[in-house]
């Protein structure tokens, strides 16, 4: 099977001139069982099947491949906390996964090392993660990660062992646009595994050096690929929670982590109230709701009530039916722009308010220095301040902020008006 090194596009409106493409990108070289120059290729291991199966495949290709692995967090820092487990398996970044990767590289014979990135991840990633909870947000530290600490990190270090790029086991692709001389981000062949999402951060720069091997293969490919390799982890479950919150449970993290610190316990607690602002309830902490949460709300009514809106500031928490739940604004931040150098005029496009969220139409407009208004075509539910807003262009990945604010009040719609799933583009 062959997948792409580089797809060289045509025309796309709205561009900027960006980073020219390596020589065999004007090509497009295939990156698997078909000739080209070798390269001296940095490839982040995380222990599991994509990330080994890339470095087997650019190995067998004839490159000279260099395995990485960022020790993030030590999965027994909290260990000794109430429900904080001694040990931790079947996880990103777990020891288990260090040792995955290393018989992975040994398997294959390629050079393998461990960088310590843990002081920066917490910094980054962790502290972030535990703010956002406690301001009334959700965050996303995948996101976080990719965008602050792995791609950054990665290319610091592939630099200084003398690597040309980076590769990981993403499933997305990157494609150079001639005309407008920018790199793309773009949506992987096997749309059920896109990762797109999580990397709307990544730089010009970045994505100049980033391949992504995977990008048209689909997951049962891999594992055969895997297999034909003989790797030790070709049936290895895919890790599905956040990697430094055992058992997806955030709200003992929390916990653990602040009497860790030495910091007081979480003390949040606030009034329940209506759209209309009648006290109907109190809770015991802002950082235990997410926007459209139903259950576990410690208030009983004569209908479901959800989970509108969490006021930081007061401590509130707004409850509504369902149909309170759908709005068709919201505005980002810290918005980074990937298929166009800047927003000149309004622009059509689909966008993705959470991984599994369906792409939405939807117009959006620059106001002001990495901000963007967006209007949606149809109201959507459950927009979530804290998740990522992602802009797409067909396959192509337009940029991406995140969610800082919701409309001022719920939209008022019967649900006659509540859209359909609206098909991918």
């Amino acid at each position: 099977m062959v997948n792409s090194l580089y797809h060289v596009e045509g025309p796309l409106s709205n561009g900027g001139r960006g980073y020219p493409p390596p020589a065999q990108a004007r090509s497009s070289a295939a990156i698997y069982n078909t000739p080209m120059p070798s390269q001296t290729i940095a490839v982040a291991m995380s222990g599991g099947v994509d990330s080994s199966t890339v470095a087997a495949m650019l190995c067998a290709e004839g490159h000279n491949v260099i395995g990485l692995t960022m020790q993030l967090w030590n999965q027994r820092r909290l260990a000794g906390h109430e429900g904080m487990p001694e040990s931790v398996q079947g996880r990103c970044c777990s020891l288990d996964d260090v040792y995955d990767a290393r018989r992975v590289a040994e398997t294959i014979g390629i050079p393998y090392y461990v960088v310590n990135h843990e002081e920066r991840f917490e910094r980054d990633v962790i502290r972030p993660f535990v703010e956002e909870y406690l301001s009334g947000r959700t965050p996303i530290p995948c996101s976080l990660c990719n965008n602050h600490l792995k791609f950054d990190q990665l290319l610091t270090v592939a630099r200084q062992i003398g690597a040309d790029r980076v590769a990981t086991g993403h499933y997305a692709q990157v494609a150079f646009h001639e005309e407008t001389g920018r790199w793309l981000l773009k949506r992987p062949a096997d749309k059920s595994k896109d990762q797109t999402y999580f990397l709307f951060g990544l730089t010009q720069e970045q994505l100049s050096r980033t391949l992504f091997p995977l990008g048209g293969m689909t997951k049962p490919e891999v594992r055969e690929l895997a297999r034909k390799h003989a790797l030790v982890i070709a049936e290895k479950p895919d890790s599905q929670e956040i990697c430094f919150v055992p058992g997806g449970d955030y709200k003992r993290f929390l916990d653990a982590y602040l009497a860790e610190q030495g910091e007081p316990p979480l003390e949040t607690p606030g009034e329940m109230v209506t759209t209309d602002g009648q006290v109907i309830g109190e809770h015991t902490g802002i950082h235990n709701f997410t926007v459209g949460q139903r259950k576990g709300l410690g208030v009983a009514t004569g209908s479901p009530l959800y989970v509108l809106q969490i006021k930081g500031d007061t401590r509130q928490v707004v409850v509504g039916n369902d149909q309170d739940l759908y709005s068709r604004t919201l505005r980002a931040h810290r918005v980074n722009l990937i298929s166009v150098a800047e927003l000149r005029e309004p622009m059509r496009v689909a966008v993705k308010i959470r991984h599994k969220h369906q792409p939405a139409p939807a117009t959006i407009e620059s106001t002001g220095p990495d901000q963007i208004l967006v209007t949606f075509d149809d109201p959507q539910r459950a927009i979530t301040p804290g998740q990522a807003a992602v802009f797409y262009d067909g396959d192509a990945v337009v940029g991406g902020g995140w969610i800082t604010q919701q409309p001022a009040a719920p939209l008022q719609i019967n649900r006659r008006m509540v859209p359909k799933m609206v098909p991918e583009r």
